[in-house]
């Protein structure tokens, strides 16, 4: 169904029973992401761990409203300050335990800093609080391969405007602005249990971002590194991601 967040119309799915007595999921996609790209893993989890689950495409991707114009380097704090907080109180999400991978990663570490009072826990896979050498240079790499290879006809059957959703989001992370970006600022204020996967051979991010995570969060923080892994353990290494996962959310559960 769509919804409105921040003005914008907003491609949304629940999965899962609505429940008054625990919490529920909330997946926070990619930046190339959307609710198709997640394919099982929402169900997957909603189903291991009894709780219902809210699953959306931002702004800009996947069946939502195509971007009107180029992001801006403050795009995920706007999605965690603006867009998520309107959803949550669409779904009458008192309390969240929020699962995001790459940007919607980082995006859940902004709301938690800024909720905390809302947040149960918080699940990350491959997150980025700041701009590495390495993700700037396999972001340009992508950039090419979209230009060259069949990348672009294979994320069109997930987008509505496949080239908005792509350039505006490599554009952004290669301009000269962004490479200042960084959340660091905002862990200290995460009170809640959080859970970093990340894959040892991830082509967008090194372990100091995991790191830096563990160091500075005020909450207990679990690390788990896989190896044979990339960017996405979700689906690289789903097997293992969802047990772990599930897991992990039923203990912080009690």
């Amino acid at each position: 169904m769509f919804v409105e967040a921040a003005g914008r119309r907003v491609d949304a799915q629940w999965i899962g029973p609505r429940r008054n007595d625990a919490p529920a999921l909330v997946f926070l996609h990619e930046g190339l992401g959307s609710i198709g790209l997640w394919r099982d893993f929402p169900q997957a989890i909603a189903s291991r761990t009894g709780l219902g689950a809210l699953v959306y495409s931002r702004y800009g991707n996947g069946r939502s409203e195509t971007l009107s114009g180029p992001r801006d380097v403050r795009y995920m704090h706007d999605e965690a300050s603006l867009a998520l907080p309107e959803l949550l109180d669409r779904y009458e999400i008192e309390r969240a335990i929020l699962v995001g991978h790459s940007d919607g990663a980082s995006v859940a570490l902004i709301y938690a800093a800024e909720h905390p009072q809302r947040v149960s826990a918080v699940a990350l896979e491959a997150p980025h609080v700041f701009v590495e050498e390495l993700s700037v240079r396999s972001i340009a790499e992508i950039g090419q391969r979209y230009r060259n290879g069949d990348l672009r006809e294979r994320m069109a059957r997930h987008h509505d405007d496949v080239d908005a959703t792509f350039f505006g989001w490599n554009d952004i992370w290669l301009h000269p602005d962004f490479l200042a970006w960084n959340i660091e600022p905002y862990l200290a204020r995460i009170e809640a249990p959080v859970l970093c996967i990340q894959g040892a051979q991830d082509e967008y991010g090194t372990l100091a971002q995991i790191e830096a995570i563990a160091r500075e969060v005020k909450g207990p923080v679990d690390r788990v590194i896989l190896d044979r892994c990339g960017h996405s353990p979700h689906r690289e290494r789903e097997r293992d991601t969802t047990a772990i996962l599930a897991a992990w959310i039923t203990a912080a559960m009690g």
